[in-house]
């Protein structure tokens, strides 16, 4: 599917529109990309039925701009407008707190172009001269410009982990192929990911290498040889993929799932016991003692098998040398998702089409979670409230191989209180509690808050605890310690977020709260049908932070699962 790619150039359009000050076609681009960012249909599909047009949005002008993206994979229009602002958008769009109409402003007054320039003009103070600017944003920005340079290159997991799978699919489909996988970060599941490792097992490489360089996912052709190739995709991202016998194959998996600092332990391991480890396998002298499969190479080291997920050199090879891995928590092991939303506020499906959903995908319960009173997503109050709780008693009568449970995402507000009665709490089954605004407090404030809302009798999880947004927003100014202390206190529930901008609590942070001792719940925080498969993000991620299955509440059946939200 090309919607990400399609939305996002749709997007930087709108951009650099609102730095030309032309509003309402700003507007209209903004709504195209939304509109193709939540479609649950490749647009590449809608396009050759001639649906397009169809979709809210879609005018005949847009409508033509996306089949130039779709033909070309690219859009004149955009590098037209380039053209006008020589600046480094991409990169100054990553700076938290700054958006297009505050870039034109330090373009034109200051000349900034892009983020040396930007730290240049903050530390000379410059910044703060600038109407609307001040001390304190002049600070901010300073603060998050190093954030900004490390998303530089690197994509979001759940957007490329399904173009890996896609390349891999289509090279699974040739005859000559007998291996192919996803290795590097993808397959340890990093929340970023610089680029696509692709494996492949075949005795015509050539016409493996003919294929992968003529793909129409490729934008350039960058080496092309016997043994390994390498494009850059229509995303800008490069992608390589390999070849080797299958003798060598679980070695080569090994050393390119990595990570690079796991491959340095092994390779001293094998060095502690006379043995030689590289890609193509494991040798004392001249002898091969392992290579054919993953297993093998890690017995062969003395090591118990270490998932991929593990494979960051942080306390997993101790582990596997004494046979304490942990057994971790598996997608196959979730029963049900806990946060989702509907029409009835800012979603876009009915509760009876994402109830539907995951039915499809084996799930137990589903629990509908929409906001309350906040503006921007057409929060519930009471009596909203109490009118969806109705049409779940009436569609769990009418479902039975799912049950609806009741929720809602409640605000917690700038002191910590939940923006909705108890009373109307009192009837819910899951109350989730969440801050949604006022997002920089200062650092005491904004911990009791959160600490109120952990306290709060009636909220059974906290949402995405540390509000971090991947390359677009910092965490809150938390002591993330006392959270996990606070939150193993209570009992209160703390969520694995699995949308792709979101996974939080992050991996780290997922290990530090089940050694307090807290209860996880991973999410998907869906808006719309689609994206209840983001809990394969969420899984991964509470794998990376060595989670297992009795730390999961929503790996419970429904009867146990209630005894523990009650």
């Amino acid at each position: 599917m090309q919607n990400h790619k399609v939305a996002s150039i749709l997007q930087q359009v709108a951009d650099y529109l609102e730095l030309d000050g032309v509003d309402f076609r700003t507007k209209a681009y903004r709504r195209a990309a939304h509109t193709i960012e939540t479609l649950s249909v490749d647009v590449a599909d809608m396009q050759k039925q001639g649906k397009l047009e169809e979709l809210p949005g879609i005018g005949k002008h847009i409508h033509e701009k996306i089949e130039e993206i779709l033909e070309t994979g690219n859009l004149e229009y955009l590098e037209n407008l380039k053209s006008e602002f020589p600046l480094d958008m991409d990169a100054l769009m990553q700076v938290e707190g700054l958006g297009p109409k505050k870039i034109k402003l330090l373009y034109q007054e200051l000349g900034i172009k892009n983020l040396d320039d930007l730290e240049k003009e903050a530390k000379r103070h410059h910044i703060r001269r600038l109407k609307g600017m001040g001390t304190k944003t002049e600070a901010e920005i300073l603060q998050n410009i190093e954030f900004a340079r490390k998303s530089i290159g690197r994509q979001l997991l759940g957007d490329v982990l399904p173009l890996a799978i896609e390349i891999k699919q289509r090279i699974s489909t040739l005859d000559t192929v007998d291996q192919v996988q996803i290795a590097g970060s993808i397959r340890r599941r990093k929340e970023t990911v610089g680029d696509i490792d692709i494996l492949t097992v075949t005795q015509h490489p050539d016409e493996v290498m003919d294929y992968f360089t003529q793909m129409d996912l490729v934008g350039e052709v960058i080496v092309k040889g016997h043994a390994k190739s390498t494009v850059r995709l229509y995303n800008g991202m490069d992608a390589d993929i390999r070849v080797f016998k299958e003798s060598d194959f679980g070695s080569a998996m090994v050393y390119f799932t990595g990570s690079r600092e796991l491959n340095i332990v092994l390779r001293k391991i094998a060095l502690s016991k006379s043995m030689k480890l590289n890609e193509y396998g494991v040798f004392q002298e001249d002898v091969r003692l392992a290579g054919q499969t993953e297993s093998e190479v890690f017995r062969a080291l003395g090591l118990d098998y270490i998932p991929p997920e593990l494979r960051e050199n942080t306390g997993e090879i101790e582990a596997a040398q004494r046979g304490k891995l942990p057994e971790l928590v598996d997608y196959n092991d979730i029963k049900g998702d806990l946060h989702i939303h509907t029409n009835w506020s800012d979603g876009k499906s009915s509760i009876w089409e994402m109830a539907t959903k995951a039915s499809g995908m084996g799930y137990e319960y589903l629990a509908v979670t929409d906001h309350t009173r906040l503006p921007v997503a057409r929060g519930l109050d009471e009596e909203r409230l109490t009118q969806q709780m109705n049409e779940i008693d009436q569609i769990n009568e009418e479902m039975e191989t799912i049950t609806i449970l009741k929720g809602a995402e409640v605000n917690l507000d700038s002191y910590g209180n939940l923006d909705i009665s108890s009373d109307i709490l009192r009837e819910l089954d899951l109350v989730i509690a969440a801050v949604h605004y006022d997002l920089r407090q200062d650092p005491e404030k904004i911990n009791e808050r959160i600490s109120r809302g952990l306290e709060n009798e009636h909220v059974d999880i906290l949402a995405h605890p540390t509000g971090r947004k991947l390359k677009e927003r910092q965490p809150y100014k938390l002591d993330i310690e006392n959270l996990f202390q606070k939150a193993s206190e209570s009992g209160t529930i703390l969520e694995v977020n699995s949308q792709p901008k979101r996974l939080d609590l992050k991996d780290i942070h997922v290990k530090m709260a089940t050694e307090y001792g807290c209860q996880l719940v991973v999410n998907t925080d869906s808006h719309h049908t689609s994206d209840l498969s983001y809990m394969e993000l969420g899984v991964s991620t509470a794998r990376r932070g060595w989670a297992e299955k009795k730390d999961i509440i929503n790996t419970l059946p429904i009867k146990k699962l209630l005894k523990v939200i009650s």
